[in-house]
């Protein structure tokens, strides 16, 4: 019986409800369809709110806290084996398009990044980069959005090839010319997208592998719609600003939360007792924005992601002209969630609610995952590089502390795990956190620190109302504390088993 191929398809910083199968506001009709054709989890999370963090634990199935890139501005380090070396040496072909973001964008001496400058946009380099990278062979990647120094390598390289002489034009300061006053709509023509850039290759990479009738692990990566909200014409008018809806936070819902949650809500917050200085910290500011400016980025936000989606149809449609389609696993979903009004916040950082830690998740695979059904199985995206590598037929590697949810996706088992655990860090500071979640409760405990947040996610599943001070809370506290110890020593990594008693 021949292997199933593995098709991973990820989005960057998806809001976990933002499909239209489930969301009347959204068109998503590419989506939608790999919903009725496949299994939708609604309770899948992310192991780091954060891109590099995460982005590493799906490749080595492994948390943060062990494979060593616990936060952004670290890197995943290259003797680190991930799931694509398993592959590959199991007769597997590899490949990644789009966003690594394995490595940070500043280098140094000790921890060179090829994923910085000046290497970044040093086309020459990239055209002739045949290296293996984190178990990828000839891998097409970009670091890109339109605002930071991320453009160039693969991406760069194929706008130019395609005529676009002129891509810095389309690309913020430093690294482009284009002017910040563009607001919610793109200049960019879509023929140039970076959306069409994945679709292409991604297309070319699965055709050759049809070809020569090799079974492939290919992730198509998108950037989309991670801010900043920037969308090309037509999409930039998808959306009526009017007309989307604006989640809202609850008025002193932060007077019972840990301190910096409120300073959120100020005009400026001084965080230097949680953030160390001199590095940019995600969430650590003022997330005040206007109605009118909320509505309009909701609006860009939604049209990225419908343009996004057009984009996974066409993979998916070339999956069905290869005549593959029945033979490849297909796994939508996202590095972790998005605020856009939710608590009063904007964008991401540490604050492990639902919209940020929780993702969309669709797993496709004709005749063998269920249609139509909607699971509430637990998963976390540290089991994807268990779960493939099970579906392949590849023993499981010890050091791999994710949970093989193989069963669960073939609906031969109800659940694979029955808690989550999420990290986030930023050393040396009071914002050093790890999150339990559980089939009800969440519980959130900060080192050194004597504050943190309990909800009942059954009875408060917007989670307005933090039970942590609750005296009629403490004993269920307990519990929890003892349960989230009982997750930490039983994801300990054991990269091989005991073969002698002494």
């Amino acid at each position: 019986m021949k292997k199933p191929n593995i098709l991973l398809i990820t989005s960057d910083q998806q809001h976990w409800n933002t499909i239209g199968a489930f969301n009347p506001e959204l068109s998503t009709p590419n989506l939608d369809c790999l919903v009725k054709e496949g299994t939708t989890f609604t309770r899948a999370y992310c192991p780091n709110p954060t891109c590099t963090p995460t982005r590493a634990s799906i490749i080595t199935g492994m948390y943060p806290s062990q494979h060593g890139a616990w936060t952004l501005g670290t890197k995943l380090l290259e003797d680190r084996k991930t799931v694509g070396d398993e592959f590959l040496q199991n007769g597997y072909r590899t490949s990644l398009v789009g966003k690594a973001h394995f490595q940070p964008l500043v280098s140094s001496e000790e921890f060179p990044s090829l994923e910085a400058d000046p290497i970044l946009q040093d086309l020459d380099f990239w055209k002739n980069f045949k290296d293996l990278f984190y178990g990828f062979e000839d891998p097409e990647i970009a670091r890109n959005h339109t605002s930071e120094a991320h453009v160039g390598q693969h991406y760069a390289i194929w706008m130019e090839e395609n005529g676009c002489k002129n891509w810095r034009d389309y690309f913020e300061e430093p690294t482009g010319t284009m002017g910040a006053e563009t607001k919610y709509s793109w200049p960019i023509p879509e023929e140039y997208h970076y959306n069409t850039w994945i679709a292409e290759r991604t297309n070319h990479k699965m055709e050759d592998f049809a070809k020569n009738n090799e079974n492939f692990f290919l992730w198509a990566s998108f950037f989309d719609p991670h801010p900043p909200y920037l969308v090309p014409k037509p999409w930039d008018r998808m959306y009526d600003p009017e007309k989307v809806t604006l989640p809202k936070g609850l008025e002193g819902e932060h007077d019972q939360n840990p301190p910096h949650f409120g300073k959120t809500q100020e005009e400026e917050p001084d965080f230097t007792d949680y953030v160390e200085t001199g590095y940019g910290s995600h969430g650590y500011h003022s997330h005040m924005v206007t109605d009118e400016h909320r509505k309009n980025l909701t609006a860009t936000y939604y049209g990225m992601v419908s343009m996004m989606d057009k984009y996974i149809g066409k993979i998916l449609d070339k999956l069905d002209e290869l005549g593959i389609a029945d033979e490849t696993i297909v796994v939508f979903t996202t590095d972790h969630g998005h605020f856009f009004g939710q608590h009063g916040l904007q964008y991401k950082g540490g604050f492990h609610y639902e919209d940020l830690i929780k993702l969309p998740f669709i797993v496709r695979y004709p005749g063998k995952v269920p249609e139509g059904r909607i699971s509430p199985a637990m998963q976390s995206l540290v089991d994807l590089a268990p779960t493939f590598l099970s579906f392949a037929g590849i023993k499981v590697p010890y050091r791999m502390t994710g949970v093989d949810q193989r069963e669960v996706w073939l609906n031969e088992k109800d659940v694979a795990r029955d808690h989550i655990i999420c990290e986030f860090r930023h050393e040396p500071t009071a914002i050093h956190q790890k999150t339990y979640v559980n089939n009800r409760y969440k519980i959130t405990v900060y080192y050194n620190q004597e504050y943190g947040e309990l909800f009942d996610l059954e009875n408060d599943p917007d989670e307005y109302h933090n039970l942590w001070n609750k005296s009629e809370y403490q004993e269920l506290k307990q519990q929890l504390f003892l349960k989230y110890i009982w997750a930490e020593l039983g994801k300990e990594s054991m990269p091989m088993p005991r073969v002698s008693g002494a």
